[in-house]
This record gives C-alpha cells, sequence and structure tokens, in this order.
C-alpha cells in the first residue's frame, strides 16, 4: 500500500505562483510514474501532468503547458508541481497519483493510477 500526501496548496493571486509537494510512503517510489489531477466544483477530474519514474518523460494538458511543470525527487520520495502564470480556472482540489508501472512510460489517464493522496485546494483568486 502506499500513501501520498499533498502539500503546498492556498490562496493565490491571478499570475501568482505556488508549488505542490506530494510525499510518498509505504511503497517503492521508483516504481510509479507519477500524476497530478485537478477537480473543480461541479466538474469531472481531469488530468494536469504526469512524470515518468526516472524522470525522462513529462506530459502535460493543454491548458497547463508552458506555465506548470512538473518534477520528482526520487532520494526523497516527493513530486512536485510548480505552477506559475495562475489563472481563475486553475482554481481547484490538486491531487497526486501514483501509477505502478514496469516501463517508463506515462499515462494522462486517471484509470491508470491505483493511489491517490487526500487532495490540497488551490484557489486563484481575480
Amino acid at each position: 500500500q502506499v500513501q501520498l500526501v499533498e502539500t503546498g496548496g492556498g490562496l493565490v493571486e491571478v499570475g501568482g505562483s505556488l508549488r505542490l509537494s506530494c510525499t510518498a510512503s509505504g511503497g517503492t517510489f521508483t516504481d510509479y510514474a507519477m500524476g497530478w489531477f485537478r477537480q473543480a466544483p461541479g466538474k469531472e477530474r481531469e488530468f494536469v501532468a504526469t512524470i515518468s519514474r526516472g524522470s525522462k518523460r513529462t506530459r502535460y494538458s493543454d491548458p497547463v503547458k508552458g506555465r506548470f511543470t512538473i518534477s520528482r525527487d526520487n532520494t526523497r520520495n516527493t513530486v512536485y508541481l510548480q505552477m506559475n502564470n495562475l489563472k481563475p480556472e486553475d482554481t481547484a482540489i490538486y491531487y497526486c497519483a501514483a501509477d505502478y508501472t514496469v516501463t517508463g512510460a506515462v499515462d494522462a489517464r486517471t484509470s491508470a493510477y491505483e493511489y491517490w493522496g487526500q487532495g490540497t485546494q488551490v484557489t486563484v483568486s481575480s
């Protein structure tokens, strides 16, 4: 069993920046591709970004490309999401997720991820 804990959410003004962290425990961190997803009120959970086991591959959803950066530090069992130039439409609960894989692939599908964090609220005010 893998446990994921997100931190770093909060209230930020339009155009501001925020860095989310997700620390994993209970598993071998390098066995998992890691992803970030978000869910706004009344909407389905949507893909944000993912990173492969060795950080050689990343993928982003179109709304966040050029503004968000996903990274991971395997020595700290932590994945990060650096969010710059935030917009009101970025307001959502952000979830960290782990995808067990024997390859270095990444996957944008929510169904691919076995473990999920509790979420952290990001609110962008105008």
